[in-house]
């Protein structure tokens, strides 16, 4: 696992554009992290994160699972606001069950959807809505 804290930073820009109390990860460190749920069941681990480059922020991140010794993963991109850090573990948190991420809309790693697609996206999204 990743350290969640290796690149952990906080302060404000010259220009006071980021809050005193902002936490800033870079995407490296993230990579590899456990996503576990409230039960603290594993459900999978951060493979990636997408990028809304049109909005800048963070859309999804990509988690695997499913899969032993990274053969047969399925990915799954999890909405950015899902995710709550825990930083005293260094992992996340997603408030799912174990077998509602096994049912998530899903896509193999040679087979990637269109993320930009308004379809797919409302279909992810209300997926893990509460």
């Amino acid at each position: 696992m990743n350290n969640v804290i290796t690149h952990l930073n906080s302060g404000a820009s010259a220009a006071g554009n980021i809050s005193p109390h902002a936490l800033l990860l870079s995407a490296d460190s993230i990579t590899g992290d456990e996503v576990c749920n409230m039960q603290d069941e594993k459900l999978g681990k951060i493979q990636d994160i997408m990028l809304d480059t049109t909005e800048g922020k963070i859309r999804y991140a990509v988690l695997s699972a499913g899969g032993f010794l990274g053969m047969g993963d399925r990915l799954f991109a999890v909405p950015w606001q899902a995710l709550k850090l825990d930083a005293a573990n260094k992992r996340f948190m997603l408030d799912v069950d174990a077998e509602r991420i096994k049912n998530a809309p899903g896509f193999d790693k040679d087979s990637w959807p269109n993320m930009a697609d308004a379809s797919w996206n409302s279909t992810v999204e209300s997926y893990y809505a509460r």
